[in-house]
């Protein structure tokens, strides 16, 4: 057999060595996650160690009763906050109500309610909130929206602003996506007739467009309109992506300090700003393992299938976005095989587009959005404006 020429050593060897190096990272990580999840031999305790170990670690049954204290608590604050529009004289500019809804498994999620005191309804839009937040935000949209005599509801994710689950922890956010289409079909029951749009803002933005995707969904639907998605969310580092996976199953609730982004500025309001980080119902903690598996899952779900979105749309988002991609949205609007799709990218402002300063002008062209959808019956729009 021919041996091998010096030069070809020189290229072999070197590869031969990274794959050592990555073969003994994997079994780094595989030894460490058996012996994570292997239980340990107890200890043996000598009777001088056995009184100072008086505090055993919490039972699930105290963790499960801490998370319902938890949920009662963020309820109340949810059920206190004043949702109702006064005009000077005192007359209310509008009928609301808060109420629970119950979700596919079971689960209690927080709503609210916003309808025109008189005038026959246009529309409907459904608010689906995003990451960390809740639907009592979105009063001042609410506002705008039933002045142009839309009604207006919104629901709480799991473990977001009043409903069931630990603060700021998503199991499953197919089951958001399931919750959302049970709200909408009941909804529907409710406002026979009425046309109705489903509206989400970041990662609320991948739950609608996902949940628009299922034909019977998007079948009750005039359309949807989404603010800032999250569709091409990347981890922030390779290596976070590939145990990501893992480790959401063997540590869901687990906290991950490194992609906590608080930091980074979602409003040019400072008053804005102020106002959602001290927003106790804002959940400002480090992402939970299982919460960011979940985002990663459905943006790489929804990049993978953007060419069979049919459903009609309005995307918006600022350029100067630092928490979600714009030229994903950008991407989504070429690619879309919807008639009736529609772009507006707004130079230089940031994430929450309807928290920047220029938010009433934003919430008009979603309400003329829609009166155009509505008045354009089979008729086709594809623009950018």
């Amino acid at each position: 057999m021919e041996q091998l020429t010096s030069g070809a050593s020189n290229r072999i060897i070197p590869i031969l060595k990274t794959l050592r190096a990555s073969l003994i990272f994997v079994y780094t990580i595989l030894i460490s996650l058996v012996l994570f999840i292997l239980p340990r031999r107890p200890r043996r305790l000598s009777p001088s160690t056995v009184a100072p170990l008086t505090q055993a670690p919490p039972s699930k049954c105290s963790k499960r009763r801490m998370e319902d204290e938890d949920t009662a608590r963020r309820r109340a604050l949810a059920e206190d906050l004043d949702m109702g529009f006064e005009t000077r004289d005192g007359d209310c500019r509008c009928r609301w109500s808060k109420f629970l809804f119950s979700g596919v498994r079971g689960n209690a999620l927080f709503c609210r309610s916003w309808l025109p005191v008189s005038s026959e309804l246009k529309g409907v839009l459904i608010i689906i909130h995003g990451l960390n937040e809740h639907s009592g935000r979105y009063a001042h949209f609410a506002r705008q929206l039933t002045s142009c005599n839309f009604g207006v509801y919104a629901m709480d994710w799991i473990g977001h602003g009043g409903s069931d689950g630990l603060h700021g922890y998503v199991p499953s956010l197919d089951h958001v996506v399931a919750d959302t289409g049970a709200f909408l079909e009941k909804l529907k029951t409710e406002n026979p007739g009425i046309p109705c749009f489903l509206f989400g803002h970041s990662t609320g933005g991948s739950v609608v467009l996902k949940a628009a995707s299922y034909p019977q969904v998007e079948g009750m639907l005039e359309g949807i309109i989404l603010t800032s998605p999250a569709l091409r969310v990347k981890p922030a580092h390779p290596i976070v992506g590939a145990v990501a996976p893992i480790f959401s199953l063997v540590a869901p609730k687990l906290q991950f300090k490194g992609a906590n982004k608080r930091g980074i500025p979602v409003s040019r309001d400072p008053e804005a700003l102020l106002a959602k980080y001290s927003d106790p119902l804002v959940y400002t903690g480090p992402i939970r393992v299982r919460t960011g598996h979940e985002i990663l899952r459905i943006s790489s779900y929804l990049m993978r299938n953007f060419r069979s979105v049919t459903v009609p749309f309005l995307v918006l988002h600022g350029t100067a976005d630092k928490v979600t991609d714009p030229l994903a949205s950008k991407d989504l609007y070429n690619e879309a095989a919807s008639k009736f799709k529609n772009i507006k990218l707004y130079d230089g402002f940031l994430h929450d587009l309807l928290f920047e300063p220029e938010r009433e002008e934003i919430a008009r062209d979603i309400i003329a959005w829609m009166e155009k959808r509505l008045g354009a019956g089979l008729g086709n729009v594809v623009n950018i404006w």
